[in-house]
Formats: structure tokens, sequence, C-alpha cells
């Protein structure tokens, strides 16, 4: 699967819902490998914002993301429309620090979306894919994510809140191509007790009972619901039984249970790759969504490239006679032993590692243990099988190592071991010239990286 932006730029203009300001925001088509950025058009020097986890600052009825002095809030619902329509790069620019509240869901952020169409690009997409059981959790209230393995992405999530109006509610995404038609229309929500708490911490302030579900739950005389009102600025609600005040009737019976779910995809969105997995969402909010994603990210840091998936009764991409017809390279020194992956910029193969490979006569004979230095070869290989894959009649060219860069070696490698080799392009081959990266796994660990440059010379 290819990365995806827009096809063209398009703006949407509305008051925000806590600054109560008048903001306008461009949605802008951004090139591959960029991700979800924001700019503050408004501020000296326009800085950009990288819509990632570990810049979000704030979690109050809302996600907050900033770098240095620059903040952007209210960011979630266009993240999860973004991120449901399969988006991988796009430019937003906004002349405020929110994005405007719209009708308080995703949908008209879906709306444009779909009006604007996309346009597929040359990388392909980067998956995180969920290996093992990864949970957050809130001990004091009980809330917590937690996410499964799965093939595909789907959602669940359970709300409980303490209210006669709005208690236990469910509701589950399987399908993603269902989030505009069953999720995507699910608008934000707030209690009545809760709004002059928020109007003291200067939030709220562009909410009303258009862009936001308003949920009375304990009776107040109707004097403290004009005087609420006012304070809002809108108008006046006559109610004598508790409910919903909205202007428009809920949109669905689970509305509220729904926008969580909207917001857990938005939030999880920060993780800066489409998901493959099972989330399992109970008493969600911004804070636990994102401490997950937090979670996520520090791991992608420390690794950014996942151990490949392996099925050895898969059939390979190349197998071992395709491999001798490319590569010069035979016994003893022919150290892959098939291709199970292969994409334009990117190729995973593997070494089975034996106890009867001659190196381990001499290294060590009572501890047999792979040189490092023949995994660095391993990788090259594996890169040549890459780089000529560029050529034409690649059994006419070889490949020659220029220069090897920042080797890490971190943990051995003994027989009976299976190494996946992941090599992709750093830089675009130019001249014959290829810059790559390496990294060897074993299981889900890394054992050694490096990244080295490589030149395909045509045979005499």
């Amino acid at each position: 699967m290819k990365q995806i932006t827009l096809k063209d730029a398009f703006t949407l203009t509305g008051k925000g819902l806590h600054t109560g300001l008048n903001i306008t925001a461009t949605f802008c088509p951004a090139p591959d490998n960029h991700g979800y950025k924001f700019q503050r058009t408004d501020l000296e020097g326009e800085p950009v914002i990288d819509a990632l986890a570990e810049n979000v600052v704030e979690t109050t009825r809302g996600t907050v993301i900033a770098n240095g002095d620059a903040r952007v809030s209210t960011i979630e619902h266009a993240m999860a429309a973004l991120y449901a329509a399969g988006i991988d790069n796009v430019l937003i620019k906004v002349d405020a620090p929110e994005l405007p509240i719209l009708d308080g869901s995703a949908l008209p952020y879906v709306e444009k979306i779909a009006e604007t169409g996309l346009v597929e690009q040359k990388y392909d997409k980067v998956f995180y894919v969920v290996k093992e059981r990864i949970e957050v959790c809130d001990e004091e209230s009980g809330a917590s994510i937690v996410l499964l393995p799965d093939n595909g992405f789907s959602v669940d999530v359970m709300v409980d809140f303490d209210s006669p109006v709005l208690n236990n509610q469910f509701a589950s995404l399987n399908d993603m191509a269902k989030f505009n038609s069953e999720i995507a229309g699910a608008r934000t929500f707030v209690f009545v007790r809760e709004v002059e708490p928020l109007l003291k911490h200067n939030l709220i302030k562009g909410g009303d009972l258009d862009n936001a579900i308003v949920i009375y739950d304990a009776p107040m005389a109707q004097e403290e619901l004009d005087r609420l009102a006012d304070l809002m600025g809108v108008a006046r609600k006559q109610t004598e039984q508790l409910g919903y005040l909205n202007n428009r009737p809920l949109a669905y019976t689970n509305e509220p249970a729904r926008h969580k779910l909207l917001d857990v995809v938005g939030d999880l969105a920060l993780i800066g790759r489409p998901l493959k997995g099972k989330v399992l969402a109970t008493k969600p909010g911004h804070t636990l969504n994102t401490t997950l994603a937090k979670k996520i990210r520090q791991e992608l840091r420390k690794n950014p490239v996942q151990a490949p998936y392996y099925n050895p009764s898969d059939a390979p991409v190349m197998d071992i006679n395709e491999i001798r017809s490319r590569l010069p390279h035979r016994y003893p020194f022919l150290l892959v032993d098939k291709v199970i992956e292969k994409g334009e910029h990117h190729i995973v193969a593997i070494k089975n590692i034996t106890a009867n490979e001659p190196f381990f006569q001499g290294h060590f004979p009572e501890e047999p243990v792979l040189p490092g230095v023949l995994q660095i070869e391993a990788m090259a290989q594996t890169g040549g099988l890459l780089v000529l894959s560029q050529v034409e009649d690649p059994e006419r060219y070889s490949t020659y190592f220029m220069k090897i860069d920042n080797v890490k070696f971190r943990q051995k490698v003994v027989p009976g071991d299976t190494l996946k080799f992941h090599v992709s392009f750093l830089t675009p081959m130019r001249r014959g010239c290829a810059v790559m990266r390496g990294i060897a796994f074993v299981g889900e660990k890394v054992v050694s990286e490096c990244e080295f440059m490589a030149q395909i010379i045509k045979n005499k």
C-alpha cells in the first residue's frame, strides 16, 4: 500500500470551541514521509508543529500539541478524519491556537476530504503492527486502553458516567470504511454542571447548543439555567425534565460513546503511523489516549523499524536460485537464503544460522558466534538485491561497498537463530550510488544495524 495525500488544498472556517475566535484552517497536500504537521500562520516565522504524541502538552477538554510557544488545540476531530481517510501526509495551516469546532464532530472534515479527493504517492505506507498486548490504565478511575494483535484496525469503546442521563454506553467500529457513516457525525458533549467550571478555566467560549451535546442530568432552578445560558451567550432554554438540551436531536442513541471512539482514533493518529491492531477502550479520555500514543512513540524513537513478519511456509519473493542469478557470491560467502518482501524502497531477507557454517570452526569452536562483520556483509548483500532490482539486466551488474557508518551490535547471533534483514534506501539512488540503512533482527530484537553506501558497476 502506498502513502496518500490530498489531491488539492481545502479550507474550513468557523469559531474555536475554547477561544471563541473566528478561525481559518487550510489543509494542503504534502510530500512522501511528511506526516501530519500544523503550521501557525498567525505567528512570526509561521512555526510548524509535528502532530506526534511526544508534542502533546495538554489534554484538558481536547488534545493540545506544541513546539516551543506555538500551540494548536482541539486537533482530534481533524486527525480522526485524516486517519480514517487513509491520509499519511498533510500540512494544516491555521491562523489561531486551535482548529475550528464546526458542528462538534469530524463530519465537516470528512465531507471536505471526499470532495477534494486523494492521490497515491511513491513511498509505501509504514504501519505500526501490534504484536503483543499493550495496556495503559488509570487505577483511580478504572479507565484503560488495551491494544491487541489483529490483522486490521478496529475499536471498541465503553463509557461509564455517574449520570442518570448518560451512564453506560458502548460503541464499536470494525471497518474503517464505515467511519464516515457511523462515527464521523458524533458530536462532542458536555454536562451542564461542568459549564461554569470550564468557563472559569477560560474554556468553551465558542460552545453552543449546535456544536456540542449538552447533557442536563442534575435538576437546577430555571433561573440558574438562564444564568449559565447568559454566561455562554446562547439562547435560554426552558426545560422541566432531565435529558439533552440541544437544538438538533441526537444523531445516534449512543452518540456520546461514538464521539469517544472518534477521539480515540484522532489521538492514536498521533503515533504517526496507521495501526494494525484491536483497540479496547474503557472510559477513555484524551489523557489516557495520548499516554498510549506516547508509549508507542517512545518505542518507535528507539527503533523506527519493527521486526518484519516472517512465516517460513509462505512462498518467498526471491528463492535461492533467483538470488544466485543476481549476486556473484557463492559458498561459503552467500549469506542470504531468501527474500520475503520487496518494495520500491525497501527489502526484507532471511538467513538461517546453522551449526555447520564454516566460520564456526574458528569463531569460536567452543562457543559458536556469528561474526559481526558477516552480519554487515549479509545486510550489504540484501541491499545489493534491492539496488539491482532498480536496473534492467541485473545479472550484468555488481554492487560494491563504498562506505559503512553507524555500525552497532546489540546481541550475539548463534546457531539456531533466524536472521531477518530489513534494508531500505536513505536517499534516492543517484549516479549508480545508493545510501541504505540495514537492521538485523532475531525474533523481535535488533541484533545489529548500520548505514552504508554502495555503487553499481557494470561487469566487464
